[in-house]
């Protein structure tokens, strides 16, 4: 979720060569030599609003395990934030670009001479074990971190899936101590902790706690390389005795039998399931104490997860911030299993032999709109495990996730949005579930009475305003949602339930107030909300979630030709839309905090206003569409530690940077219809699996040669302003002719403009 102010940064250049590798195809990857790492920066984001995880991780990890600074707010929703200049420690989970805040499970800190548990404040940290520390003395890259603090201990971090290795460097001549610190988190409350040294080198524990997760479950082993002699534990930051102890918000402080230590190393694995779990994770994924081979292993995992885009330029600043889209967008969803599958569900049961790959932290209302679109593009071998995953969850809580989180449910954000992404994978051919079980576990999501507002859709069609909060966003929300549930149904020839969400998709419209041609909320007796100032009615006030009714306007992306009918026609809808763009006004006290990445009233930092650009091509005006995409582009995606204009929201911001560099971008996320903006690079080749490849060529592409002058799929001419699915992933090749003026026949025909039902 978002929530942050506009700026705007300087544009990249844009002549660039690019091959797209399916991440599938692992024969490719094994021959492919690059260094995708090098090219990451995971610093952008990490300060303005971008919210992004910065420490060690592998791609969809289960472990993030990096630095914590003092939670000082809503900026620090990661943990960290690149304005700060205080460590706590290093924990093991954390959320990448979340708009709440939660995890930062198992906080470890070195540090040496007196013995030290309180963790300070940001104006006083004396006496303390917190610790200094500056930029000029810290190194991150994919699957590593190093930082050397003020205290004058290096750390150095890196993972597998489901473990943390650090390695330290103590100063001489003072005795070294490590803090296991059970009590902090990231702005969460714990309500029990367990920590017992089994032997020399084992410590293991568990830390339970509620935050934004209603109820998390951390258990975990940690294994030191040197003996550890004394273990003193502390309720809290009073001294409790030795060596083992339950209770709320435990510490303890390590010491090496060897006191004057000054090289040691750790790993910490975690389980949701037991301390046992957390021991088997370790013994299978990291057994040795190689530091160099579990990072070099990393980095390869790393590259080989990047390999599905390879990019050639001269353009390194670029070069930067594409890879580090891609590795923002393979941060999360995160693996929720052991290495036996084992999982604790919402239930609190522990599943076992599951047949796939369980996941969780999925930022649903975000990701489906362009994470979970091009993830069946790149990432098809993650699909199916993520889907079962969903259905899984329905049957741990009668309904499919809403905003899921390490095995809970937040019910954070409107909508049921794993509905579309269910939708599109099936309509996409995707086979790996149940389908049957699929559409019925939709159905029973869209009728539970449970649901915000669900029951008032059944009832009146609409949601009333003066009856529930964000009426209008959620009414929308779910009008997308039942749209693809329909298009499933219709595919699979039900069509009696195809015909009864087609009419749910559609009632966006009951939100139309053609006197004003503005979506407006509607109250319960059937009359519009008045007075009514579509600029004004933000996030947090009463009828939108993170926009105003001027981007609710246009947020009907299931049916824009619906839409376009509603303002009576192209020209008119084109022009409202373009006022979009243009209109200024006062938002109100709180949109300084809360719309991002302004164009007008287009805010790039908010989602539902992501697919909007891409809306012109169904009035016939690609052109226009091209000119907008090229400029968020340039203004809004940066190499600067605040290069993310807004959240970057589990992936979702950075992926729709990645989706319209390739010159297309989903709008409906159902139909696997892919809408042409404006390609940036000269060309790129997307390896497809079984062998077959997609070539897309930008011939005269340029900073100032935005325009599609003419299209060619397969060597013949093509005319629409759109590219299926299907003929993407059946391979061939597709190539622009760009030029700096408008070619404004382009797809302007009816018949070439992108369609919502086939």
């Amino acid at each position: 979720m978002i929530h942050t102010k506009h700026f705007v940064a300087a544009g990249v250049a844009l002549s660039l060569t690019f091959m797209v590798f399916s991440c599938t195809t692992a024969e490719k990857a094994a021959t492919d030599k690059t260094n995708y790492v090098a090219y990451v920066d995971p610093y952008i984001g990490s300060g303005g609003h971008g919210h992004v995880f910065v420490g060690a991780s592998v791609p969809n990890g289960a472990v993030q395990v990096g630095p914590e600074n003092i939670f000082k707010g809503w900026d620090w929703c990661s943990g960290y934030h690149y304005s700060d200049s205080i460590i706590i420690g290093f924990s093991h989970t954390h959320l990448s670009g979340t708009g709440c805040s939660d995890l930062g499970d198992v906080l470890i800190m070195p540090y040496s001479g007196a013995i030290r548990t309180a963790r300070g404040e940001q104006n006083n940290i004396k006496n303390c074990a917190s610790s200094y520390f500056s930029h000029k003395n810290e190194s991150v890259s994919p699957g590593y971190y190093s930082v050397l603090m003020d205290n004058g201990v290096k750390v150095e971090l890196t993972a597998s899936e489901r473990v943390g290795m650090h390695r330290y460097h103590f100063p001489e001549n003072q005795t070294a101590h490590l803090l296991i610190n059970l009590k902090e988190g990231i702005d969460d409350s714990t309500y029990e902790t367990y920590m017992k040294k089994v032997d020399d080198y084992t410590i293991e524990g568990y830390r339970f706690s509620r935050g934004w997760s209603p109820q998390h479950k951390v258990f975990f082993i940690l294994k030191s390389e040197q003996p550890i002699g004394q273990v003193h534990m502390y309720n809290d930051d009073a001294p409790a005795g030795n060596d083992q102890l339950t209770g709320k918000a435990i510490k303890a402080v390590l010491t090496f039998k060897d006191t004057m230590t000054l090289d040691a190393k750790i790993k910490v694995a975690i389980s949701s399931v037991s301390c046992a779990n957390a021991l088997m994770n370790l013994s299978q994924e990291m057994p040795g104490w190689d530091f160099e081979k579990v990072h070099n292993k990393a980095i390869a995992k790393w590259n080989k997860q990047l390999s599905c885009v390879k990019i050639e330029t001269k353009d390194e600043t670029a070069k930067k911030i594409f890879y580090t889209a891609m590795y923002h967008a393979f941060i999360a969803p995160v693996l929720y299993c052991d290495v036996n599958g084992q999982f604790r569900a919402q239930n609190d049961k522990i599943y076992s032999d599951n047949k796939w790959t369980n996941y969780s932290t999925f930022s649903l209302w975000d990701t489906y709109r362009t994470l979970n679109p091009l993830y069946t593009i790149i990432a098809t071998d993650k699909v199916d495990n993520m889907i079962n995953t969903f259905l899984s969850i329905c049957d741990q809580q009668g309904k499919l996730p809403i905003w899921y989180l390490s095995g809970t449910e937040t019910d954070c954000m409107p909508g049921y949005s794993s509905v579309p992404i269910i939708a599109d994978a099936y309509l996409k051919g995707f086979k790996g579930f149940d389908a049957e079980k699929a559409l019925n576990d939709m159905i029973k999501t869209a009728t539970n009475d449970n649901q915000k507002g669900i029951t008032f859709v059944k009832e009146k069609g609409y949601i009333p305003c003066d009856k529930i909060h964000e009426a209008t966003s959620i009414a929308m929300e779910y009008a997308v949602d039942d749209w693809g549930l329909a298009m499933m149904a219709k595919k699979m020839g039900k069509n009696d339930i195809y015909q009864q969400y087609l009419k749910r998709g559609k009632y966006y419209s009951q939100y139309f107030d053609k006197s004003i041609n503005f979506i407006r909320p509607k109250m319960d007796n059937g009359s519009w909300r008045t007075p009514y100032n579509p600029i004004q009615s933000i996030h947090g006030v009463g009828d939108f979630t993170e926009g105003t009714g001027w981007q609710y306007t246009f947020f009907v992306p299931q049916h824009p030709e619906g839409l376009i009918a509603l303002f009576g026609g192209d020209q008119i809808f084109a022009t409202k839309l373009d006022s979009l763009f243009t209109v200024h006004g006062d938002m109100g006290a709180q949109a300084s905090s809360d719309i991002s990445g302004l164009i007008g009233q287009y805010a790039h930092g908010n989602e539902p206003s992501h697919h909007i650009a891409y809306l012109y091509p169904y009035a016939g005006q690609q052109w226009k569409t091209a000119e907008k995409v090229r400029y968020i582009q340039n203004t809004f995606y940066t190499d600067k530690n605040d290069g993310i204009i807004g959240n970057e929201d589990c992936g979702q911001m950075s992926a729709w940077h990645i989706m319209s560099a390739f010159g297309f971008y989903q709008v409906n996320p159902s139909n696997g219809i892919f809408v042409f903006g404006s390609p940036q690079f000269n060309k790129a080749t997307i390896q497809l699996p079984k062998g077959k490849s997609f070539e897309i060529v930008a011939e005269n592409n340029s900073k100032q040669n935005i325009y599609i002058q003419s299209v060619k799929l397969n060597g013949k001419p093509y005319t629409k302003s759109y590219i299926t699915y299907n003929d993407i992933m059946s391979g061939g090749n597709l190539t622009f002719v760009m030029g700096s003026t408008p070619n404004k026949q382009f797809g302007a025909a009816p018949q070439d403009r992108p369609k919502s039902i086939e």
